[in-house]
């Protein structure tokens, strides 16, 4: 608890408690919806057609995502507006894309949660642990750059990225900050429970490999604006899943039998490995990257996300780990999303059992994630009576 200028006492709030139960019941919805949009005929809802399912997913979503995981205790009002914000700028995108509304308060909602997310990393003195924070002031920014390359003269002109390729940079954005993210969860864990078993790990955050790995995907990131640099950034992505797989192995995870939920954070982790050879091949190949995109969009950010918010809520309302069965019944229902989409290829829509097979699975993984988040914040709750 912090208090006031007034002296009066005021009460914080973990991010997660809000945005991590609303983020997956917006997964949960979105998904099936934009399947359904397309197949049905209707065209319902409009903001989920095209480019709009994307836009959803990484500038609503994962920047929800983002939301929670990095923003700590807040003051209520604080988390109210960003919440309130980020609920107006969904449902008027959703429901009319192309009114005044949606345009402004999804670029509006990035900027504010830049603006209180990013500082939290300028504290780091290594330009590593610094890395996050003008990444995640990027992805926020671009969602901005959509805006700009949807509705202004200058998406007109050739210099100017148009919405798919806003797209793709943002995906490759995503890439980078799950593979920094997600190695910084990873390590310490694995090496806490090996050290409880007498095994040294040597191996542990592998600076040399994570810098490597981040100046890689860094510089892929910057060339993604650039049509003419495609060969190179899908040379990038392929070295950078080779790296991925390297620095996993290294850390000798088959010594983590007795710890399902890290051995799913690792399922997630080579996600973005599959994911980042699969899309750099496409590049390479001349071929859309967007199709082998979703291995790192559902496989990765499904398994690691999903992972994060049951670890994370069941530590702060129960002081354990998740219970085996959550985590393998999660990680399973993100492996069926992930190769189904996959399996539907270019042209999903000429696929519809394996494209409402990923929607399913996908919806019913999140909608129970979204129900187990809310009961232990309750318990937790509860608790503190």
């Amino acid at each position: 608890m912090t208090s006031d200028n007034s002296g009066m006492p005021r009460k914080n709030i973990h991010a997660f408690w809000l945005f991590f139960p609303a983020a997956s019941l917006f997964a949960a919805l979105t998904v099936p919806l934009s399947v359904f949009s397309v197949l049905s005929g209707t065209g319902w809802p409009p903001g989920l057609l095209g480019a709009g399912h994307g836009h959803e997913l990484i500038f609503g979503f994962a920047l929800a995502l983002v939301a929670g995981y990095t923003l700590g205790p807040q003051p209520y009002r604080v988390l109210t507006v960003l919440f309130v914000l980020w609920l107006l700028a969904r449902v008027s995108w959703i429901l009319a894309p192309e009114s005044l509304a949606a345009q402004l308060l999804s670029p509006a909602f990035a900027l504010l949660l830049a603006r209180h997310a990013v500082p939290r990393f300028q504290a780091a003195k290594k330009w590593r642990n610094r890395v996050a924070g003008p990444l995640i002031l990027l992805l926020c920014l671009l969602s901005a750059v959509f805006w700009l390359a949807s509705n202004t003269p200058a998406a007109s002109t050739p210099a100017f990225p148009d919405s798919r390729q806003v797209l793709t940079t943002a995906i490759v954005g995503l890439l980078l900050l799950m593979t920094f993210i997600g190695g910084r969860i990873i390590a310490p864990a694995v090496a806490g429970t090996l050290e409880k078993r007498g095994i040294p790990l040597e191996a542990r955050v592998q600076p040399r490999v994570e810098g490597t790995l981040l100046a890689t995907l860094l510089l892929a990131l910057l060339l993604s604006f650039l049509p003419i640099a495609t060969p190179a950034v899908g040379m990038l992505l392929l070295v950078s899943g080779f790296l991925i797989v390297f620095r996993t192995v290294r850390w000798k995870l088959w010594h983590c039998r007795n710890r399902p939920d890290l051995l799913a954070l690792a399922i997630g982790y080579l996600w973005l490995a599959s994911g980042a050879v699969a899309s750099g091949f496409s590049l390479l190949n001349k071929s859309d990257p967007i199709p082998y995109m979703h291995l790192t969009t559902v496989g990765a950010l499904g398994t690691l996300s999903t992972g994060v918010m049951l670890r994370l809520a069941w530590q702060r309302a129960r002081r354990m780990t998740p219970p085996g069965w959550q985590v393998v019944g999660i990680a399973s229902g993100m492996a069926v999303a992930a190769i189904a989409r996959f399996y539907a290829g270019q042209t999903p829509f000429l696929e519809p059992a394996a494209l409402w097979l990923s929607a399913a699975s996908w919806s019913l993984t999140y909608g129970f994630v979204a129900l187990q988040v809310a009961l232990l914040f309750r318990h937790g709750q509860n608790r503190r009576k």
